[in-house]
């Protein structure tokens, strides 16, 4: 049984930001990559932003330079610090992972059930 858990959302100005999280918890051997994506209703699901266990980092060009991903390996949480935020951020945001359940199989992806960011003009 393994459950993420994004929180943060909320209404923010223009120009503002907003720190989200995900929790990962249950039956966890480890966990891969984790990513975020975001989805707006009539569009496609959009990656977001993901993050290897190393750390290494990947983004959207749509988001470079303003959101920041990053993860606590010892926590199993991940968060993404969101600045500059701009109305074509509004979205339902979604915390992804790879997780391990034990050391003999691979990893599965699981996802949240994601947090709505709301960026007003």
């Amino acid at each position: 049984q393994v459950q993420l858990v994004e929180s943060g959302g909320g209404l923010v100005q223009f120009g503002g930001s907003l720190r989200l999280s995900c929790a990962a918890s249950g039956s966890i051997f480890s966990i891969g990559t984790m990513g975020w994506h975001r989805h707006v209703p009539g569009k496609e699901r959009e990656l977001v932003a993901t993050i290897t266990s190393s750390g290494a980092t990947n983004y959207a060009d749509s988001v470079k330079g303003r959101f920041t991903i990053s993860r606590d390996n010892a926590q199993n949480t991940m968060a993404l610090q969101m600045n500059s935020l701009k109305p074509g951020d509004t979205a339902v945001y979604y915390c992804s992972a790879r997780v391990r359940r034990n050391s003999y199989e691979s990893g599965m992806d699981y996802w949240g059930k994601g947090t709505l960011v709301t960026v007003s003009s």
